[in-house]
């Protein structure tokens, strides 16, 4: 616990606040800007007199609940919460369920790649967002519920999907996608719709149930991976995953040496993908 640092920070904070910020009446003149230190203890619900040992670096170490207390009197943002965690000496815990908002950012990037498959992919690899030649590539995740939207729940239940490994391929893949889902599981214990997909894939697969035994855990890497495709062929593609810790999302990119059969292939496929007559996933 850094407690110089932690007072320095709550004392510029609490200036930075308000009271109509915060719904408090200005009262009279005040002798410094922002809020007084007995305001943001009853913002925080504790005691006076240990907020003012915390300003004045001589505290004992507030619990997570009190450190969730005074971010919220302070009106912290996700980092500034962050910030005080790792002072105080406590760092914070991952959120517990999965966030399955895309950056704006990265859907701009998406679609500014009109010759690149790219997708991006919750921690459970839900498809939450793709662009044009992902879809011509994998499918069109659009003609599917949005429930069906995932890429582990796809292959173990779609006969078209699993199509488009060769039979070595899609033993690893099988392996990699349960062990990042258990992983995944262990992160968001809270998330419901994670619960409810890997109890979907148990009644669904045997060989999902039998993976799932194994109590393998790995989490997600870049690869190479061979696509069998109905229109343009075999393709021998770089699968580049780019990790967002912040959302704990991945972007995918499906990527061909230039000069190569695939690197063609991706070039007729953007052409297929143009004139929607690649064959839907």
């Amino acid at each position: 616990m850094d407690r110089a640092e932690l007072a320095a920070f709550l004392r510029r904070w609490r200036a930075r606040i308000q009271p109509a910020d915060v719904g408090l009446p200005a009262g009279g003149r005040r002798r410094t800007p922002g809020l007084r230190r007995q305001e943001v203890a009853q913002l925080a619900g504790m005691s006076v007199e240990y907020y003012i040992r915390l300003e004045q670096g001589r505290g004992p170490r507030p619990s997570r609940q009190m450190i969730g207390a005074i971010s919220r009197a302070l009106r912290l943002s996700e980092d500034e919460t962050a910030h005080l965690h790792h002072l105080v000496g406590e760092p914070p815990l991952p959120p517990s369920v999965m966030s399955r908002d895309v950056r704006p950012g990265i859907l701009h990037l998406l679609d500014r790649l009109d010759d690149t498959p790219a997708l991006v992919c919750s921690a459970a690899r839900d498809v939450l967002a793709w662009n044009p030649m992902a879809a011509a590539l994998l499918g069109d995740f659009s003609a599917v519920p949005p429930g069906e939207r995932n890429l582990t729940w796809r292959f173990f239940t779609d006969p078209e999907s699993r199509a488009r490994y060769d039979p070595d391929g899609a033993a690893r893949f099988a392996l990699r996608v349960v062990a990042d889902l258990r992983a995944a599981t262990a992160r968001y214990p809270a998330d419901s719709g994670l619960r409810t997909l890997v109890e979907r894939l148990h009644a669904a697969s045997a060989e999902f149930r039998e993976l799932w035994a194994r109590q393998d855990v790995e989490i997600r890497q870049s690869t190479h991976k061979r696509i069998l495709h109905p229109v343009v062929g075999p393709l021998d593609l770089d699968c580049e995953a780019l990790h967002d810790p912040h959302r704990d999302q991945w972007t995918i990119f499906f990527t061909a040496a230039p000069g190569t059969p695939s690197h063609s292939a991706l070039r007729l496929l953007k052409v297929v993908g143009s004139q929607d007559l690649a064959v839907r996933g």
